[in-house]
């Protein structure tokens, strides 16, 4: 058996286009037209390459985008300063502070003085909050481009053994917490397992559906996943550079002979990726809705 292979490039699109219909109507029914400014703070040039691909993204879906480029040296205050004026700038609905900030700024407060309103990263406290009660209102973009790429997909949720490798803010935390609630695309019976669960394989080859973000290149091996799961990649690792001088990228599951033991699983690169800036984009939309209805 090899597995099918679900495709977040194909499926980004999808969603896309819908977004894009979407902005059409709330502009001619409104008049409004949805804003994302992205802060970028130095040049690091991953966080470069994000910040570019969001603002591109944004701008083909005929929203209206800023790209403020601040220097590495801004101070905490002004970096706060400039969130709060973005707070009060009705044309923005979203805000987003491109992470990692200089270590001499606390990303927390950073973090925590964007309006939850314009929180389209998802990553406010408040928002984390209503999400972990079952009344979220902006999903962390990973973890919402995940639950997408499976309901997309046909995946059934819902009495599933779920098993999550990775307990971070951004992806494992938030993705057990949105596929165990009761409620359609979830439902689930979910595990997390982190650097200090014994035995790892144990859980991983119970489960049916593996979502693995433990940050390590090939950490899963196919005998450690059982037959027919669905196996969702976020991992991105570097590994080395091609001949055309490109970085040779992997996930954190050993893709190529995984693939013959699942059912389903995404690639690295083109698999749960492109579906991160996707639910950024279908976040700010949805702050520019809500903001409609005041």
């Amino acid at each position: 058996m090899t597995a099918r292979i679900i495709s977040g490039t194909e499926t980004a699109k999808l969603v896309r286009e819908r977004i894009a219909q979407d902005v059409v109507k709330l502009r001619e029914a409104h008049g409004i037209t949805p804003g994302l400014v992205t802060i970028l703070v130095g040049n690091n040039p991953a966080s470069v390459s994000y910040v570019t691909g969001k603002q591109k993204t944004a701008r083909d879906l005929g929203f209206y985008s800023v790209q403020d480029d601040q220097p590495e040296d801004i101070s905490e205050d002004d970096l706060v300063w400039l969130v709060e004026h973005y707070n009060k700038d009705p044309r923005v609905h979203g805000i987003l502070v491109q992470l990692p900030l200089p270590s001499h700024i606390s990303e927390t407060r950073v973090l925590n003085a964007i309006d939850p309103d314009k929180d389209v990263d998802g990553l406010h406290p408040m928002n984390l909050g209503r999400l972990m009660i079952g009344q979220a209102r902006f999903y962390p973009c990973t973890p919402y481009g995940i639950r997408e790429l499976l309901s997309i997909a046909g995946i059934e949720t819902k009495g599933a053994e779920v098993v999550v490798v990775g307990r971070s803010n951004l992806v494992g935390k938030p993705i057990s917490m949105m596929l165990v609630q009761k409620e359609a695309g979830a439902n689930a019976t979910v595990t997390m397992c982190h650097t200090a669960t014994r035995d790892l394989g144990e859980h991983t080859k119970k489960a049916d559906i593996l979502i693995v973000a433990a940050g390590r290149a090939k950490a899963i091996t196919a005998d450690m996943v059982k037959d027919g799961a669905v196996v969702i990649d976020v991992g991105v690792n570097r590994i080395g550079v091609t001949a055309e001088g490109k970085a040779k990228l992997c996930g954190d599951v050993d893709f190529e002979a995984v693939k013959e033991k699942a059912s389903v699983i995404t690639p690295v690169p083109g698999g749960v990726g492109p579906m991160t800036i996707t639910m950024l984009m279908q976040n700010t939309l949805k702050a520019a809705q809500l903001a409609v209805k005041g």
